[in-house]
C-alpha cells in the first residue's frame, strides 16, 4: 500500500495590476481636520475678496433655513430607499405638505399646520406605498404620477379654498393662501450678541469662526431645532436599532429577510409613510417660512433632495452635507448676489484645484484633467471680472451642487433591491 504524499499548492503570483489604493476612513480626528482647513480656507478667501458676507451669521443662517426643507426631502428619500423602494414622488408629498400645512395654519396656529403637513405628505407616502409595494408599479413611473396628481389636486383645492369667504377676505388667491402666524424662533442670550461683536472685527479666522457659531446660536427656528434630531434619530434607529436593521435588510436582500421571518411589506409600508411625512415637514417648512401656501413654492426641492441623497451616499451625515452645500449657495446669493458669488468663484477654483491633485495622486487622470480644467476657467473668469451676471447667480446653487455631485471622489453604493419589485415568496 503506498502512501500517497500531500502536495502544498505553490505560492500564489503576485497579482499584477493597478495597485489597491487605500480608502481614507473618515474618524473624528479627520473629520476635525477637514473642518479645520475647510475654514482656513474660507477665511482666506473672504480676507483676499473683501466679502464679509461668506462667512457672517446672517450667511449662515440662511444657509440652514435653506438647507432645513432640502435635507428633510433627502431624509425622506433615505427612508424609503433603504427599504428598497426609490421614491421620485418627494416633491408631489412636499407640496401635499405645503398646501394643507398652510391651509389648516390661517386658520389656527403653526404648530397644528405642521401636524396635518406631516399628515398630508403620509397620505402621499402611504398612496406611494400601495401603488409600488402591493401593486409592484414601476417606482419612478409611480413617483412621477404622485408628482403630478399632487399638483393637479392642491391647484384644484387651491381655488375651492383661498378664493371664497373668510379667505379671500385675508388675501387667499386661487395661487395663495392667507397668511399665517410664524413659528417660535430662539436666540442664545449673551453669546449671540457677543460672537456678533466679535465677527465685526474681520479677525482673520476668529471672526470667521464667531460668525459661523453666531448663525446656529441666533433666531433659529423650531423646526431647524426639529430637524437637526430627526436627522440624529434616523442615524439611531436604522444603524443601531434591531428595527433599522430589518428595515434595512428589505432593501439589501428582501428574500433573505422574508425567510428570517421579516414582514417585508410592512416594513417597506412603514418605511415609505414615514418618507412621505418627512418630505410633508420638509413642504410646510417652507409656507411657514413664507408665511403663506404658494404654487410652485417647491422649487424642485424634491428633487435636490434626492440628489443631496445620493451624494451622501444613502447616510445622514453625507446627505446634511450635501443639503448644506445647497443651502449655503443659495443663501450666498439671495442675501448679497453678484459680490459673493464671484468671491464663492474663487473658492470653488481653490477647492477644485486641491481635488484635481488628490485624484492625480489616486491615479484618477481623467477626474483630475477635469477638475483641473474647470479650476483654470473659474480663476480665470474671477481674474477677469469684479462681478457675475445676475442669471449666474440664480443657478450657483445648483451649479455648485452639480460641480460636487460630478467630481466627487466618493464611492457610491446604494442598496442593493433599492427599486427591485418584490414579491412574497419569490425566494422560495
Amino acid at each position: 500500500m503506498t502512501a500517497t504524499a500531500t502536495k502544498t499548492p505553490p505560492p500564489a503570483a503576485p497579482r499584477v495590476g493597478k495597485p489597491q489604493t487605500r480608502r481614507v476612513r473618515f474618524t473624528p480626528a479627520v473629520v476635525l481636520l477637514v473642518i479645520a482647513a475647510a475654514l482656513i480656507l474660507v477665511s482666506a478667501v473672504r480676507a483676499v475678496t473683501g466679502a464679509n458676507d461668506v462667512t457672517s451669521a446672517g450667511q449662515i443662517a440662511g444657509a440652514l433655513s435653506s438647507a432645513v426643507p432640502i435635507g428633510l426631502a433627502g431624509l425622506a428619500g433615505l427612508w424609503s430607499e433603504r427599504a428598497g423602494v426609490v421614491n421620485i414622488g418627494l416633491e408631489g408629498m412636499m407640496i401635499l405638505g405645503t398646501f394643507f400645512g398652510a391651509w389648516v395654519g390661517w386658520q389656527t396656529n403653526p404648530w397644528l399646520a405642521v401636524l396635518v403637513g406631516v399628515l398630508g405628505g403620509a397620505a402621499g407616502g402611504l398612496v406611494h406605498a400601495i401603488v409600488t409595494v402591493t401593486f409592484g408599479v414601476d417606482h419612478i413611473i409611480a413617483g412621477v404620477a404622485m408628482n403630478i396628481l399632487a399638483t393637479g389636486v392642491t391647484a384644484y383645492l387651491a381655488k375651492k379654498l383661498f378664493t371664497g369667504g373668510q379667505a379671500a377676505e385675508k388675501g387667499g388667491t386661487p395661487k395663495q393662501s392667507p397668511p399665517m402666524d410664524d413659528i417660535k424662533h430662539f436666540t442664545v442670550p449673551g453669546l449671540s450678541h457677543w460672537l456678533s461683536t466679535i465677527e465685526k472685527h474681520h479677525w482673520f479666522l476668529i471672526s470667521d469662526l464667531a460668525g459661523i457659531v453666531g448663525g446656529f446660536v441666533t433666531h433659529i427656528s423650531s423646526l431647524t431645532l426639529l430637524a437637526i434630531v430627526l436627522f440624529a434619530g434616523t442615524f439611531f434607529v436604522l444603524w443601531r436599532t434591531s428595527f433599522g436593521l430589518r428595515l434595512r435588510s428589505c432593501g439589501e436582500n428582501p428574500v433573505a429577510a422574508e425567510s428570517l421571518g421579516v414582514n417585508v411589506y410592512t416594513y417597506k409600508y412603514v418605511a415609505v409613510i414615514i418618507s412621505g411625512a418627512l418630505a410633508g415637514l420638509g413642504g410646510v417648512f417652507l409656507a411657514i417660512q413664507t408665511h403663506f401656501y404658494l404654487a410652485g413654492q417647491t422649487g424642485g426641492r424634491g428633487y435636490i433632495g434626492l440628489a443631496a441623497m445620493i451624494f451622501g451616499n444613502w447616510r445622514p451625515g453625507g446627505l446634511a452635507m450635501g443639503a448644506g452645500l445647497f443651502g449655503y449657495a443659495d443663501s450666498l446669493q439671495l442675501r448679497n448676489g453678484g459680490p459673493s458669488v464671484h468671491a464663492l468663484l474663487l473658492l470653488l477654483a481653490v477647492l477644485l484645484l486641491g481635488m484635481a491633485i488628490w485624484k492625480f495622486l489616486r491615479g484618477a487622470r481623467i477626474g483630475a484633467a477635469v477638475a483641473l480644467a474647470f479650476a483654470v476657467l473659474l480663476s480665470v473668469w474671477y481674474l477677469t471680472t469684479d462681478t457675475v451676471p445676475d442669471e449666474v447667480v440664480q443657478a450657483t446653487p445648483y451649479v455648485a451642487t452639480l460641480l460636487v455631485m460630478g467630481l466627487s471622489a466618493q464611492r457610491l453604493r446604494m442598496p442593493k433591491a433599492d427599486g427591485v419589485p418584490y414579491r412574497k415568496g419569490e425566494g422560495g
